[in-house]
C-alpha cells in the first residue's frame, strides 16, 4: 500500500510538536532530534512495528531502542498516540518529579520502554544482545509450524552513539554472529553539541558498518517512501544485520535553528516554536494538540500487533500441546524462573585443597550449565583464566546459534552492554567475564544493569596484587571499592571454593547484577568441622570463627578470611581473644535484620580489624571509628603473589598487631 503523505506529514508534525510543546514547558530538553527523526519514526511505527500497546511485555513483540534518549520526547509521543497507557498529562509533565517522562527513558517506569538509555552507544550495545537473545531463543525452542520466537530489534542512533567505543565493539559482534534482525537507523544529521560533525570525525559510516559485515543503505531521512523501501530491503536482508543512514536535519522545521548545534539541547523558545509551528503547518497558538488521524494512523499498526498476538497465543497453544516439556522450559524462562533443583548438583569441596576461587567458579558454572539450559555467557578473550567456559559447550557462532559460550573478544565495554540487553531481553540468565581491573571498561554498563536491576553476573577474577608477577598494570586495588559504590550492584568476594558455591547461589537467586570477585591465586579450602558452613555466605557476613567471648572483631573478605584465621590464631598466642568475620558481600549483609548484624558484629566489640587486599575506603562503616583497616594505599608491584603479601603488610601479624593497637587505645579511652 503506497504512502499516505497527508496522514504521514501530520502525524510526524504531532509528534514534533508534542515534543516542542514538553520541551518549552519544562524549561529543559533536547528538540533537535525529535524533530529530526520525526519521519523515520512515523514510518517504522505506523506501517512495520510489531506490538501491542495493551501488552507491553510481550514476549514476541519487536524492540525498540531509542540509543539517543535524550530525543525521549519522541518516543513518549509514539507511545502516547500507540496507545501505550501514558496521557497526554504526562508529555505535559515532561522532566518533572514523579512523572512517567523523565529526561531520558528509564526501563521499568514508562510502559513500552525497552530500556534506560542517555549514555551514548550503550543504548545500541542493548538493541545487539536483545538481537542475540532473539537469536538464541528462537533456535532453542520454535519447532515446525510452532514458531514462538520471531521478531526484530530496531534500534535509532545518531553521531553521538556511533562514536562511541562501545557502539564500536557491539556492531562489530553484531556483523560478526550475523544478527538479521536487528535494523540500525543512523540519524544522520551532521551535527553534534560542540557543532559540525567535521571538527571531530571523517569516517565514512557506511563502510565502516560495510566492513564489520553489516548490510548499509543510505535515505532522505524526511522522504517516507525511501524510508519505508529501506527498511523492507533491511527485512528481506536475511543474513546481515542492516543500517539505514538517513540523512536528516537537526530540529528540521525550525527557522533559527535548523541544521545547527542550538538545536540539540535547550527549548527552542516561544518565539521560535511559534515559527517552527507555522512552519509545519500547525496551529501556532495551540500546545499539545492531539489530531485524532494522528492517533487512528498509529493505534491502527498496534491493533494490528494485538491480532499478531492473539496469534501467537494460539501458536504456544499448539506448541504446548506438541512439545509440553519444551513449551514448559520457555515459559519458565520468560518468567524469569530457574528450572527445579537447578542448585541440586553444585560442587562441594573438601578441606584443605588448595584452589583458587577462579577455578572453583568454573566447576559452579559447568554445574550450572547441566541444569539451566537458558544459561549463557562468555568472556572477554579471557575464557581460560576467567574459567567461564563450561564442560563440553559449544561456543555460539555465526553457523551455530544455539551455542552458550560466547567468545565477546577483547571489547569488555561491548560485552557488558549486550549482557544488559540479552537480559532485558528476558528468557536467558546471562554472565561475562574479565578481569577485575578491567571492570573500569565495563562501568558504564554496569551502571545501567544496576538502575535497571537486571539479572547479570560479572565474573571477576584476577581480584588483587595476588595475580603476582603482572605487576601494577593489572593488580587491582580501587576497583572493589569503586564497585560497592554503585547502589544496587552485589560485590561478592568469596573467601575460598565453597563460599564461591554460596555467591553463584545468591547471585542466580536475585532481581539485580552481581559482582564476584575471585582469585587467580589458590586459597585454603576451609574446614567446614573446625569453621562455621559456607552457606553463612548467603546473608553476605557471618562468623566462621570465634576464641571464648570475643574482645576484637577481625573482619575480611575473600582470601583475606585466611590470613586473618591466622591472625586469630597469632592473638590467642597472646591471650587475646578475637572473633573473625567472613563479609563476602557488604550490600547482603547490611540487608539483613538488625538483630543479625549486632549478633554478628556486637556493637560493644569497638576493637574491630578489617583485612582486604585494596584500598580502605569504605570500610570504616564495620570497623567504626577505633578500629583500624590493613589495606593497601599505593598500587602494587610485580613479584610472586606471597612475596607481594608479604611486602604490603597483609600478613597475619600485621593484622594481630592492629588489633592489639586497637584494644589499647579503646582500654586507654581513645
Amino acid at each position: 500500500m503506497p504512502c499516505d503523505r497527508a496522514r504521514h506529514d501530520l502525524t510526524a508534525s504531532t509528534l514534533r510538536c508534542l515534543a516542542i510543546d514538553a520541551i518549552q514547558q519544562a524549561g529543559s530538553g533536547h528538540p533537535g532530534l525529535p524533530l529530526g527523526l520525526a519521519d523515520v519514526a512515523t514510518v517504522l511505527w505506523s506501517r512495520f512495528l510489531k506490538h501491542d500497546p495493551a501488552d507491553p511485555a510481550w514476549p514476541d513483540r519487536d524492540r525498540f531502542v531509542l540509543s539517543g534518549g535524550h530525543g525521549s520526547t519522541l518516543l513518549y509521543g509514539l507511545l502516547h498516540l500507540s496507545g501505550y497507557d501514558l496521557a497526554l498529562d504526562q508529555i505535559k509533565r515532561f522532566r518533572q518529579l514523579g512523572s512517567l517522562t523523565p529526561g531520558h527513558p528509564e526501563h521499568g517506569l514508562t510502559p513500552g520502554v525497552e530500556t534506560t538509555t542517555g549514555p551514548l552507544g550503550q543504548g545500541l550495545a542493548n538493541a545487539v544482545g536483545m538481537a542475540l537473545a532473539e537469536r538464541w531463543l528462537s533456535h532453542r525452542y520454535n519447532r515446525p509450524g510452532h514458531t514462538v520466537v520471531d521478531h526484530r530489534t530496531w534500534v535509532c542512533a545518531g553521531d553521538g552513539d556511533l562514536m562511541e567505543g562501545v557502539s564500536h565493539e557491539a556492531c562489530a559482534l553484531a556483523g560478526h554472529w550475523g544478527l538479521a534482525k536487528l535494523t540500525l537507523f543512523f540519524d544522520d544529521n551532521g551535527i553534534t553539541i560542540d557543532g559540525p560533525t567535521h571538527l571531530a570525525n571523517c569516517e565514512d559510516v557506511l563502510a565502516r558498518f560495510v566492513a564489520y559485515g553489516w548490510h548499509a543503505q543510505r535515505v532522505d531521512g524526511h522522504d517516507p517512501e525511501q524510508i519505508e523501501a529501506a527498511i523492507q530491503a533491511a527485512l528481506d536482508e536475511t543474513a546481515r544485520p542492516s543500517l539505514i543512514a538517513c540523512r536528516t536535519h537537526i530540529g528540521f522545521g525550525s527557522p533559527n535553528r535548523q541544521d545547527t548545534a542550538k538545536a540539540h539541547g535547550e527549548p527552542l523558545g516561544e518565539d521560535e516554536v511559534r515559527l517552527t509551528k507555522a512552519r509545519l503547518g500547525w496551529p501556532s497558538d495551540e500546545k499539545f494538540r492531539v489530531p485524532a488521524e494522528a492517533r487512528d494512523l498509529l493505534r491502527a499498526r498496534a491493533s494490528a500487533g494485538a491480532g499478531q498476538r492473539r496469534e501467537w497465543q494460539r501458536t504456544c497453544a499448539a506448541h504446548a500441546e506438541a512439545h509440553p516439556a519444551l513449551w514448559r522450559e520457555l515459559e519458565g524462562a520468560l518468567r524469569g524462573e530457574l528450572p527445579a533443583g537447578w542448585d541440586a548438583d553444585l560442587p562441594q569441596f573438601a578441606a584443605g585443597e588448595a584452589l583458587a576461587t577462579r577455578a572453583a567458579s568454573g566447576a559452579v558454572i559447568s554445574a550450572l550449565s547441566a541444569h539451566v539450559p537458558t544459561f549463557i555467557g562468555g568472556s572477554a578473550d579471557l575464557t581460560p583464566s576467567n574459567n567461564t567456559r563450561p564442560r563440553n559447550e559449544p561456543a555460539l557462532t555465526r553457523q551455530d546459534p544455539s551455542g552458550r559460550y560466547i567468545h565477546f573478544g577483547i571489547r569488555e565495554h561491548g560485552m557488558a552492554g549486550v549482557l544488559n540487553g540479552m537480559a532485558l531481553h528476558g528468557g536467558l540468565r546471562v554472565y561475562g567475564g574479565t578481569f577485575l581491573v578491567f571492570s573500569d571498561y565495563c562501568r558504564p554498563s554496569l551502571r545501567l544493569a544496576a538502575m535497571m536491576e537486571l539479572p547479570v553476573v560479572y565474573v571477576f577474577t584476577h581480584d588483587s596484587i595476588g595475580l603476582g608477577e603482572d605487576g601494577p598494570t593489572h593488580q587491582p586495588i580501587e576497583q572493589v571499592a569503586a564497585l560497592r559504590a554503585i547502589p544496587q550492584l552485589w560485590l561478592m568476594r568469596p573467601a575460598d571454593a565453597n563460599e564461591t558455591v554460596e555467591a553463584w547461589r545468591s547471585a542466580l537467586s536475585r532481581r539485580g547484577p552481581t559482582a564476584l570477585c575471585l582469585t587467580r591465586q589458590k586459597v585454603p579450602t576451609i574446614d567446614r568441622k573446625k569453621y562455621a558452613p559456607a552457606s553463612g555466605a548467603a546473608r553476605g557476613g557471618y562468623v566462621i570463627s570465634d576464641i571464648g567471648d570475643p574482645q576484637a572483631l577481625l573482619i575480611a573478605t575473600g582470601s583475606e578470611v585466611a590470613v586473618a584465621l591466622e591472625a586469630q590464631q597469632w592473638l590467642a598466642r597472646k591471650n587475646v581473644r578475637a572473633r573473625v568475620v567472613s563479609l563476602p558481600c557488604w550490600e547482603l549483609f547490611a540487608a539483613q535484620p538488625d538483630g543479625y548484624r549486632e549478633q554478628v558484629l556486637p556493637p560493644e566489640i569497638r576493637a574491630r580489624v578489617a583485612v582486604e587486599a585494596g584500598v580502605a575506603l569504605g570500610w570504616e562503616r564495620w570497623v567504626g571509628s577505633a578500629g583500624e583497616v590493613v589495606g593497601l594505599e599505593r598500587f602494587g608491584a610485580s613479584a610472586p603473589a606471597p612475596e607481594l603479601f608479604g611486602h604490603f603488610g597483609l600478613t597475619a601479624e600485621a593484622v594481630g598487631e592492629a588489633a592489639l593497637r586497637t584494644l589499647k587505645r579503646i582500654s586507654g579511652g581513645g
